[in-house]
C-alpha cells in the first residue's frame, strides 16, 4: 500500500522503544516520524494480538538519503505505535524500488 490506503495521523512512542532505535539501530524518533508521515510504502507483516491493531513495515528514504524501514502497530484512528525501526536490509531495498 502506498501513501493513503493506511492513513497515520498520530504517533505514539514508548520510552523503550526510544531508547532502543538510538542505542541499537541509531535511527532517531525525527527520522522515524519522517517515514511515517511521509506517504511510506506500506506493508502488513502480521495479525496483532488486539483485533484491529495489526503489525506493519513503513519503508521510506528520507530527506537525508537513509533508506529506514519502521515497524508499528497500527493502533485506531490514524494512531502509530512504533516498535522498531532501523536502515533496510538489501532485500528490503530490492522490494522498496520495484514497489514505491
Amino acid at each position: 500500500m502506498k501513501g493513503g490506503a493506511l492513513r497515520i495521523t498520530d504517533i505514539v512512542w514508548k520510552e523503550r522503544v526510544v531508547r532502543k532505535l538510538g542505542e541499537k539501530h541509531g535511527v532517531s524518533t525525527a527520522e522515524a516520524e519522517e517515514v511515517l508521515l511521509s506517504g511510506p510504502l506500506v506493508r502488513k507483516m502480521a495479525k496483532g494480538h488486539v483485533q484491529g491493531e495489526d503489525v506493519y513495515a513503513a519503508l521510506a528514504q528520507i530527506d537525508s538519503g537513509r533508506r529506514l524501514i519502521v515497524f508499528f502497530i497500527n493502533k485506531k484512528h490514524g494512531l502509530a505505535l512504533p516498535i522498531s525501526a532501523r536502515d533496510m536490509s538489501l532485500s528490503e531495498r530490492r522490494y522498496y524500488e520495484r514497489h514505491r
